[in-house]
């Protein structure tokens, strides 16, 4: 299915709700429609027929001529219906509400955009664009729509890189984030999609800490037909990153991607233990790791942009997965990330299924988090 289908059935449960505000913004402060222009005056020879009714002129027959326009006003045409679709449409660009672009509209947009977990930054820049040479402009709430839809595309169309892939055997790609970001999903959703593709993958289960997240990652590996690699409970994730590169190599794979156990950016400790695993995968390869996928919870807000500044620090990311995109009501956050880091968004979840983890596409995400594909 494709990821515009996906965001209109899930995606922010109802992808229009940024929609239904622009509309509210507008119809709070929408104008009265244009005056329609007077009619012309009748011509010369027509003023007798619209005049009323009265003593008839000397000489003049009291019988009206057969061809003179009836004195009884005729009834008014009735105003047509709209067509199938112009009702599918719901109201025509003439029947709209409008509302002068000005400060004040300006300023509830800004906010609206803030509240979706935009940033002010990114929203100021945003609607600072829609402004410019428009303002004093009567507009109604679809073209503001089209107008944000446009601006979001714009930031995060430089950004919508699939994840590369390079001629170098094994590939190695560290997988990084906090705890119940959906590393171990999209690892399993990921090396699906390169075996389906005609690579060979290999796993690395490295949050050695917790039994579950392995077992987890086995049940993923099952699903992709992908071999996992483990170790015991407690073991060095770096002496086990070091191993399975061996063996991947050995093996011919493509691609080595190694999960990593949850952390939390405050953690120095378990940072400086990401940062190790780091070095030990160095010392094996010094260009590895050849990908490091940062994975982001969109229901985490504004706080994934932390997240970003201490994970490029340690790990130098090199792209993002954002997940959970059906879970949240505010996607902003996606486009906060594209204007402030220009980090690569590989891909986007919208499901728990294996085959929810799709390429990010700028313009589908535009129109699904403004409400677009409504027709409204």
């Amino acid at each position: 299915m494709a990821l515009f289908s996906k965001l209109k059935e899930r995606l922010l449960k109802s992808s229009s709700r940024l929609g239904k505000e622009v509309d509210a913004i507008v119809e709070e402060g929408a104008t009265s429609p244009e005056p329609t222009p007077a009619s012309p005056p009748p011509a010369p020879g027509a003023r007798a027929a619209a005049e009323p009714a009265g003593t008839p002129q000397a000489g003049a027959s009291t019988e009206a001529p057969a061809a003179d326009v009836p004195t009884t006003p005729a009834p008014q045409a009735e105003v047509s219906r709209p067509g199938l679709l112009g009702r599918l449409m719901g109201r025509s660009a003439a029947t709209e509400p409008r509302r002068v672009l000005d400060d004040d509209m300006l300023e509830s947009l800004e906010e609206m955009l803030i509240a979706s977990d935009m940033g002010v930054d990114t929203a100021l820049r945003v609607t600072g664009n829609i402004a410019e040479g428009r303002m004093g402009r009567r507009v109604s709430g679809r073209e503001i729509r089209e107008l944000l839809a446009q601006e979001i595309a714009r930031v995060m169309e430089p950004v919508a890189r699939p994840m590369p892939l390079y001629p170098s055997k094994p590939q190695v790609v560290l997988v990084v984030g906090v705890n119940g970001s959906g590393k171990t999903t999209t690892i399993g959703k990921l090396a699906s999609q390169f075996r389906a593709a005609g690579k060979s993958v290999v796993i690395a289960a490295g949050d050695t800490f917790r039994a579950a997240a392995v077992e987890q990652l086995q049940v993923w590996g099952d699903r992709a037909g992908v071999p996992v690699l483990t170790a015991p409970e407690g073991s060095d994730p770096a002496s086990l990153a070091f191993d399975a590169m061996t063996k991947a190599e050995a093996d011919g794979a493509d691609l080595l991607m190694i999960d990593t156990a949850g952390r939390l950016q405050n953690r120095a400790d378990l940072m400086e233990e990401l940062a190790k695993i780091v070095r030990v995968i160095r010392k094996k390869d010094p260009e590895a790791p050849h990908n490091t996928l940062l994975v982001l919870d969109a229901t985490t807000g504004q706080n994934a942009l932390s997240q970003v500044e201490t994970f490029r620090q340690l790990a130098d990311v090199s792209g993002l997965v954002m997940t959970k995109l059906d879970g949240t009501a505010k996607g902003g956050v996606l486009v906060a990330l594209a204007d402030k880091f220009g980090l690569p968004i590989h891909a986007i979840g919208v499901g728990e299924q294996i085959d929810d983890l799709s390429p990010f596409d700028p313009e589908e995400f535009a129109a699904a988090l403004t409400g677009l594909e409504d027709g409204a």
